[in-house]
Parts: structure tokens; C-alpha cells; sequence
């Protein structure tokens, strides 16, 4: 049905990652040990602003990538591979998207000089960039990926009218290179010896380097969040409870290691955050609880 093979185009299921807008919020609440309930929904039309971008995105990827993907043991069940969804249909759909992100994101922060739909519209030229052509460029691949996190978190923390502390930045840039590179690990170890025929750039990654970088990147992600949480520049100031929560990063950190390398589903971080991996989405519970019950 087509109804359904537009819904399964736009990939909902990644729509998971968005919730990182709501990040300088959350981080914030943390900080001042108290929240306002009055910016959640700001925040809340900046999330779905931001799944309607990447929903656009996905789309046209998908027409870019139509014969790759057809190669791919998954990627060739996607509708437009699988012929269930005509390419003019598609260019519509993402087109509608595209309206629809930008619409959501005004309705964010009416009366802030529209910065979170200039937010919203950086991210998606800067992913069109990265599907004609970024996408082939080594490591700058996974830079990209990486600064639709902090665009992300910018346009979050402009819907929560909240000041981003740079450790929260420079932590959220780690962590996403820290999953970009997963990903690249997870894609060479499932496509073999046959990746590059489904995309060039993995034939210029090795195992042995993503092994190392991934491993750099998530001490980085753990000394960055630990200086977050000790920082004086608080409104908490000398309150340092919310370094009681390190553990649960550098264990989740480590179980997605373990999942990539073992190569057990850690390419991709919304399947694991979806189930998974019980034992990671237990230890993200949890640290939501402790990150709960510390700011309460």
C-alpha cells in the first residue's frame, strides 16, 4: 500500500534521534535543579520540526542511492528500491516535508527571529550536501553526521531559551563521531569484502582505524561529560552530584563498543536505543532516573 510504503520512506523509526533536541532543556533542568514547564513546547515543535527535515532527507537519499541500495542485503527493501513508491512521489513527499519542518519550526519561538527554522533549514541543505556529495568523503562523512547533533542541540536550546554550556557542546560532538565511526564499523563488517560496491568510501576505512578512533572518541565523550557535570560555571556552582551519573556513560559507552565489535546490531543506535540491546536500554533508564532524581 502506498500510504504505508510513504510512511516506512520517511523512516520514522530514526525519528528517535530528535529527541536530542530536548538535550539543553533537560541539561538545563539539571543545572538549575528546577524546570519551566512553559518551554517544553517550544521544544516539542522544534523535535518534530526536525523529524520533518530528516524525514526529507531520508527521502531523497533514498532516490540518490536507488540502484546502491538494491545491492544492499537490508537497503533494498526500502520502497523506493523495492519499487513500491515511484521516484515523482517521492520528490513529493519529500517536498511536503520540507514545508512541513519549516512550519513547525516557526511555530517553535514565534518571536525569536524565526532562528530555530534557520536552524531546521541549515540541517537539511547541509544533509542534501552530505547526500550528492559529502556522504563520499572520508571522515568528513562522519563530521557531518556529527554536526547535525550540534545543530540539534543549538535549535533546542534556542527553543528552551537556554544558554548551552560548551562541555555539553564539545561532549555532544564526541559522542556523535563516536556513533558515525560505530556505524562505518558495523557497515564494513556486515558488506565484507563486498562493501565497496555499495558505497566506495568504505573501502577507505579499515577495521583497525575505526577500532582506534572509536576508542579516542568515547574517552573524549567521558572526559568532556565528567567536566560538564564538575564544572564550575553552574548555577549550581558547588553542588557536584551529577557526577554520581559518569558510571552509566562510560558503561553505556562501553556496551556499545561491545555490541559494534561483536557485531551484534551497535551500527545502529535507534535499533539498540529500541530494544536492541536490553541491557543498554536498561542502563539508559537508569541514568535517566539518576539524572531525575539528582536535578529534583
Amino acid at each position: 500500500m502506498l500510504p504505508l510504503a510513504i510512511l516506512r520512506a520517511m523512516r520514522p523509526h530514526q525519528w528517535v534521534k530528535n529527541v536530542f533536541v530536548s538535550a539543553a532543556m533537560l541539561f538545563s533542568w539539571a543545572e538549575m535543579k528546577h524546570a519551566d514547564p512553559e518551554h517544553l513546547g517550544p521544544v516539542l515543535f522544534a523535535i518534530a520540526a526536525f523529524c520533518l527535515g530528516a524525514s526529507a532527507i531520508y527521502v531523497i537519499n533514498d532516490i540518490m542511492d536507488v540502484e546502491s541500495d538494491r545491492a544492499h542485503p537490508t537497503k533494498c527493501k526500502r520502497p523506493i528500491a523495492a519499487g513500491e513508491m515511484s521516484i515523482p512521489i517521492a520528490l513529493m513527499v519529500s517536498a511536503a516535508c520540507v514545508g512541513g519542518a519549516l512550519v513547525l519550526a516557526l511555530r517553535a519561538v514565534p518571536d525569536s527571529g524565526h532562528r530555530v527554522a534557520w536552524v531546521v533549514a541549515a540541517y537539511m541543505i547541509m544533509n542534501l550536501l552530505y547526500s550528492m556529495k559529502l556522504k563520499h568523503v572520508v571522515i568528513i562523512d562522519a563530521f557531518i553526521i556529527a554536526a547535525g547533533f550540534l545543530l540539534r542541540l543549538w535549535a533546542g536550546g534556542v527553543a528552551a531559551d537556554v544558554e548551552l554550556s560548551s562541555w555539553i557542546m564539545l561532549c555532544t560532538f564526541f559522542l556523535a563521531l563516536f556513533l558515525a565511526f560505530c556505524k562505518r564499523r558495523a557497515e564494513i563488517d556486515l558488506l565484507g569484502a563486498g562493501r565497496g560496491g555499495h558505497r566506495k568510501i568504505l573501502m577507505e576505512y579499515t577495521p583497525a582505524f575505526l577500532d582506534q578512533i572509536t576508542v579516542v572518541l568515547a574517552a573524549c565523550t567521558v572526559i568532556t561529560y565528567t567536566m560538564w557535570t564538575v564544572a564550575p560555571d553552574k548555577e549550581w556552582k558547588d553542588d557536584t552530584e551529577m557526577v554520581l551519573t559518569v558510571p552509566f556513560v562510560v558503561f553505556g559507552l562501553f556496551r556499545y563498543l561491545l555490541l559494534v565489535q561483536t557485531q551484534k546490531g551497535g551500527g545502529s543506535p535507534t535499533r539498540v536505543l529500541l530494544g536492541g540491546d536490553r541491557t543498554f536500554v536498561v542502563n539508559c533508564l537508569a541514568y535517566a532516573v539518576a539524572v531525575y532524581l539528582l536535578a529534583a
